[in-house]
């Protein structure tokens, strides 16, 4: 690769984690702040969906350096490069919860689809392949929610 090929490819990568970051915390605070008839099964779900979640974390970060990239070095560093907005708001009910994560997936998946285009343009065969995955589990996050979110 070229070295503006990687510098490219690292800088979407860099984007692309900070995000991923922000939705991590975001649906554990989420979890952590859960109220209401449906507790037990919205807790046991962010939960599942911020695991999963995490685990893209390493792997992100890993490809940005196995290409000769840089990534993310501190909470200062997702901050600035963060495009996915935090939620502070202690008064959220739980179908707000639910309808800002889904928002907040599907537009993580189309982070992703352009992270996946730079990638393919520079012929990171791999890097695109791993984003594939990653689409799916979002788009399979956001049908979840959406479905949750839609009972009365």
């Amino acid at each position: 690769m070229t070295r503006e090929a990687i510098a490219e490819i690292s800088s979407t990568l860099k984007e692309l984690l900070a995000d991923v970051f922000t939705l991590y915390v975001k649906t554990k605070n989420f979890h952590w702040h859960m109220s209401g008839r449906h507790f037990r099964d919205y807790h046991l779900l962010l939960d599942e969906q911020a695991t999963q979640i995490f685990e893209m974390t390493d792997d992100i970060a890993e490809r940005a350096r196995k290409i000769g990239g840089y990534t993310l070095r501190s909470i200062g560093d997702i901050v600035r490069h963060q495009r996915l907005k935090d939620n502070d708001d202690g008064s959220i009910l739980p179908r707000e919860m639910l309808l800002t994560l889904r928002d907040d997936n599907a537009q993580l998946v189309q982070f992703l689809r352009a992270a996946h285009e730079c990638c393919a343009r520079h012929n990171d065969v791999a890097t695109t392949s791993v984003i594939e995955v990653w689409i799916d589990q979002t788009e399979r996050r956001t049908w979840f929610l959406t479905e949750v979110a839609s009972e009365p």
